[in-house]
């Protein structure tokens, strides 16, 4: 089974309230992306984000160019059936991050939980490739991992635990990390996930 094979039967086979990674209200990626302080006009993708209440809160908050990236349509279709007509407003990919192509750039790169299901050099690669390729000259990145106290597996899947000193070693010579916060997420099940949300600038 491919990822995006893997991806679709998770999501045809859960509601969205029931994957691990479900927040009822994303406060610290909101948190974060208001300490930004762009312009609501800013160009926002949010990576993975198809089956994320984060778009459903920017909209609130009257961000008016938003981009939604995920690998499962069935993810991405949940979110657009939850918006009704506001889905109209927002720009949906369907695609793998790592072969992910568009035109236009973005002020705000936002991604909770895509980055550490990537295992191998050849993936995060190609992800870092499109994220410098798409990041404006003054972009933002937030990326947001477990932690290396954090889970080993999820959704039946490898990923990769990460701190201060590993993260900056996957991203030297493209992105400066400046603010880092931990957040132990609570999961559907009531367990327990660390996380690292990791925030960077450009380095040129």
């Amino acid at each position: 089974m491919n990822r995006k094979q893997h991806w679709e039967q998770v999501y045809n086979t859960k509601s969205i309230q029931e994957v691990s990674w479900y927040q009822n209200s994303p406060i610290i990626s909101l948190n974060l992306i208001e300490k930004i302080g762009y312009d609501i006009t800013c160009p926002i993708i949010d990576v993975g984000g198809g089956a994320s209440n984060l778009v459903d809160s920017l909209i609130k908050q009257s961000y008016s160019n938003l981009s939604v990236l995920d690998i499962s349509k069935a993810a991405i279709q949940a979110t657009q059936q939850r918006l009704g007509k506001l889905a109209d407003n927002v720009h949906w990919h369907e695609k793998d991050v790592t072969q992910f192509q568009v035109d236009n750039t973005f002020d705000i790169w936002h991604d909770r939980a895509v980055f550490h299901f990537l295992t191998t050099a050849e993936d995060r690669k190609s992800y870092l490739n499109t994220l410098d390729a798409k990041l404006s000259k003054n972009g933002q990145v937030i990326i947001a991992t477990f932690s290396i106290d954090g889970p080993t597996k999820c959704s039946d899947l490898p990923i990769v635990q990460y701190d201060e000193t590993k993260i900056q070693q996957e991203v030297q010579g493209i992105l400066q990390l400046y603010h880092t916060v931990s957040e132990v997420h609570i999961t559907p099940s009531k367990k327990q996930q660390q996380f690292n949300y990791f925030c960077f600038k450009r380095v040129k």
